[in-house]
């Protein structure tokens, strides 16, 4: 792919190492190739770096001439990246470069998750390394692996892998805001055995699907009220209990941290009730059109005939036991934040859904800025499963980031924002899992504030970076930097 794209964006630096993420694949899990990528660079730039034993990076950047004493500085990302397409798209996230576009002021992808969560980030503290006009004290930049799907990197970084006690994270979503607080948050996964019969005679096949949701981030987009491709299938199942049909599959969103855009189901009908489905089918979907108007106005469901064939289905009781469980489960927004006006304190998202062989599995994630509450809500989801039999997964979660507003750091930020543009920043917390809630717990002391540009859509097929705000991020990044550096000296 041209870099045509990105000519003439400013920085240029920042543009050309986004660009390089850009074409190597990075999966989250999957990281070996943009490690090796950032090595490379690394003994490019000629900077000393480490790796650890789970593929953390860390590099040691010189300060500029007479910032020496200078406190060292850490600036934070992470090099995986969320991988979802729509499913016209056909792309191969483990060996194809992501495309990039321009349009109307934005950099986006063609049909496929962009990766400017966290590869801006990234890009910025890549190119401080050799900006030329930058003026800091020692830098540490920190480059941590599978964020996405478990935070393995930050859970696994050694005591002694960083030394500096400043702490810049690079990975939020929003010109003209500092984060200062993350959720906390943990999975609860249920697995169940399948209970099957053989598949009627005579019957016709067919393919049941969800589409056009938004989808989004689960913590981040729980707010908007956008559709649930699962619970909303649940619901088609609850709407035929009219008529006699049977299921074989069950599948349904990819990432434990993405509202589920897509689910699917493979059901049987006799050739007399398909008109009914239909009708059915249709006039929910009206429904649905009136209650996601706002929110999630291109949903749609297809009902078509299907060349997949199973000689077993799901047992009426199993069926129910299901659909049951899915409409019984909770989604979204919890509770609301009593200190912070408009935060998300709490939420559960039900993300995946699938079936194979011999069992179905449901895959969901809490999320709460309280950890009590936070374990509440996943004792609540777990009682729904146990209450259906399951086998239940409860993974250990991680912790939050309380937000310390004294913070020296988040102050120093707040003057320059104001000396750059004239105004107060806004001063947030964020219903997502930062890495900052993790390295904080793990380098007690560590004085953190987390900022970045515009990026709307992270973790979907729509998700884009605005240009212009990555200029001003990139701007703000070196202005702190010398605040930092030149106040230490004074």
């Amino acid at each position: 792919m041209s870099e045509s794209v990105i000519a003439g964006l400013k920085p240029e630096t920042l543009w050309k190492r986004f660009y390089e993420i850009s074409q190597v694949p990075r999966p989250s899990k999957k990281e070996s190739k943009i490690v090796e990528h950032m090595k490379k660079l690394f003994n490019d730039l000629g900077v000393e770096f480490k790796e650890d034993k789970v593929g953390n990076l860390v590099a040691k950047i010189k300060a500029t001439p007479g910032f020496e004493n200078s406190p060292t500085v850490i600036l934070q990302g992470h090099v995986d990246m969320v991988c979802e397409k729509n499913k016209t798209t056909v792309h191969d996230f483990d060996n194809d470069p992501i495309k990039l576009k321009r349009e109307d002021g934005w950099i986006k992808a063609d049909g496929t998750t962009l990766g400017s969560d966290n590869g801006i980030g990234v890009a910025a503290a890549l190119a401080i390394i050799s900006d030329k006009e930058s003026t800091h004290g020692p830098l540490e930049v920190l480059l941590t692996i599978d964020e996405e799907t478990g935070l393995t990197g930050a859970n696994n970084l050694a005591p002694g892998f960083i030394n500096g006690k400043i702490l810049l994270n690079l990975d939020s979503e929003e010109d003209g805001a500092f984060y200062v607080g993350c959720s906390g948050g943990q999975d609860t996964v249920a697995r169940f055995n399948l209970e099957l019969e053989d598949t009627p005679k005579g019957l016709e096949t067919f393919e049941l699907l969800v589409t056009g949701l938004k989808g989004g981030h689960s913590g981040l987009d729980i707010h908007q009220n956008r559709g649930n491709a699962i619970k909303i299938l649940a619901r088609i199942f609850e709407a035929f209990n009219k008529i006699q049909f049977y299921i074989s599959s069950i599948n349904g969103g990819s990432k434990r941290n993405a509202i589920p855009r897509e689910a699917e189901s493979i059901i049987y009908l006799d050739k007399s009730d398909v008109d009914k489905a239909e009708k059915i089918i249709k006039e929910f979907e009206k429904k649905l059109k009136i209650e996601y108007k706002v929110s999630d106005k291109g949903v749609n469901i297809e009902f078509k005939k299907s060349s997949s064939g199973n000689s077993k289905v799901f047992s009426n009781s199993f069926k129910e036991k299901i659909t049951n469980t899915l409409l019984a489960l909770p989604h979204g927004v919890v509770s609301m934040s009593q200190d912070i006006p408009d935060l998300v304190e709490t939420s559960t998202n039900i993300a995946t859904i699938s079936t194979s062989k011999d069992e179905l599995v449901i895959g969901t994630s809490q999320r709460s800025s309280i950890d009590s509450a936070k374990i509440y809500v996943a004792q609540n989801v777990a009682s729904v499963f146990k209450l259906a039999g399951a086998k239940i997964e409860s993974g250990d979660g991680y912790p939050g980031w309380k937000p310390d507003l004294d913070s020296n750091v988040l102050k120093m930020s707040k003057n320059v924002y104001k000396e750059l543009y004239g105004k107060e920043p806004e001063i947030k917390a964020i219903h997502a899992g930062l890495e900052c809630g993790i390295l904080g717990d793990k380098n007690p002391g560590l004085d953190m504030v987390s900022f970045g540009p515009t990026i709307q859509g992270a973790h979907s097929p729509d998700e884009r970076v605005n240009i212009e705000t990555v200029d001003k991020f990139y701007n703000l990044l070196k202005a702190i930097l010398k605040k930092i550096a030149v106040q230490s000296k004074n």
